[in-house]
């Protein structure tokens, strides 16, 4: 990628505006309020849809949330035991807990928790209540609702627990793909609960946690990643803006235009795509006239800058 002197001298007048902006902190204490928002109400979402979707289609969500229910309902059916919610849950989730402080950050963990323990709580509180019968549309609607939930606990730079903390640890530290192990790990959870509570639930607990999966995906693009190539007369100005909203470089191609047969610049860089809105935005400001293509990509081998967890 091109090195470039950001802070230096070289750097025009307009991109230090908009890399100062995009440098300069927000007012922390709006920034706890809102995040703590964000997390309060992603935990009323998730203890509603426990105490109404789920427990009314007999579902098994995936992670530490479904293992949860699935040990509660085992004690419940086999032990004529009725366990809480909340301590099986805290218990659960006290390994990935330490991951988390250890490796993602003590601000991120701190919040995560908040609404692992808000979450379980309120579930405790609630009494159940059924919305429909219809188990097909328990499983879509459940599996929305859990989704949002979710993203907007990643909105916040958290989790909502458990195998959360596992997955973004391997993707952030170890740069490997946690989507196998977590399949995996939801896959043992519906066995079991398929063998011991019949395979009904256990198929429709699939058909929600692609819905869940599917609003995920659609809403939270923090770990997906975009190709820029940008045509443009300002290339160093494109590649300064680039930097100044993503800490992302980028490498400046020369080509000729096939009409034309002028000189042109290309701009080559790869950003989160949670960033592309806003990269798209100073480019425009920077060069009105920028030509600019993005590609998802789909594999990156070698170092991609992330963003760390607080």
């Amino acid at each position: 990628m091109d090195g470039i002197d950001w802070d230096g001298k070289r750097m025009s007048s307009k991109i230090k505006q908009i890399y100062l902006r995009y440098k300069t902190p927000l007012d922390q204490t709006g920034k706890v309020i809102f995040r703590l928002l964000l997390l309060t109400v992603s935990a009323i979402l998730t203890a509603v849809n426990t105490k109404t979707f789920i427990n009314a289609g007999n579902l098994f969500p995936g992670g530490v949330g479904g293992l949860t229910l699935l040990i509660q309902r085992i004690a419940s059916t086999y032990f004529n035991t009725a366990i809480p919610y909340t301590p099986i849950n805290i218990l659960l989730n006290a390994i990935p807990v330490v991951i988390g402080f250890r490796y993602l950050g003590k601000k991120f963990t701190a919040y995560s928790c908040y609404t692992i323990v808000l979450a379980a709580v309120i579930t405790d509180m609630i009494p159940p209540y059924v919305v429909t019968y219809d188990v097909l549309l328990i499983s879509v609607f459940g599996g929305v609702i859990g989704g949002f939930a979710s993203v907007l606990c990643l909105w916040a730079d958290a989790t909502a627990g458990g195998t959360d903390f596992i997955s973004i640890f391997l993707s952030v530290r170890k740069g490997v793909d946690a989507w196998n192990i977590l399949l995996g790990f939801n896959i043992a959870i519906l066995m079991v609960a398929g063998f011991l509570f019949g395979w009904d639930q256990a198929l429709y607990s699939i058909l929600f946690q692609y819905a869940f999966t599917q609003v995920v995906k659609a809403l939270y693009h923090k770990y997906q990643q975009q190709t820029l190539f940008v045509l443009t007369d300002k290339p160093r100005e494109v590649s300064q803006a680039i930097y100044a909203v993503s800490q992302h470089g980028a490498t400046i191609l020369n080509g000729i235009g096939s009409y034309e047969q002028g000189q042109r610049h290309i701009v080559y860089s790869i950003v989160s795509r949670g960033e592309v809105r806003q990269i798209m935005n100073v480019i425009r400001q920077v060069d009105p006239k920028a030509f600019v293509n993005s590609i998802q990509t789909q594999v990156i081998q070698g170092y991609f800058y992330q963003k760390p967890t607080e």
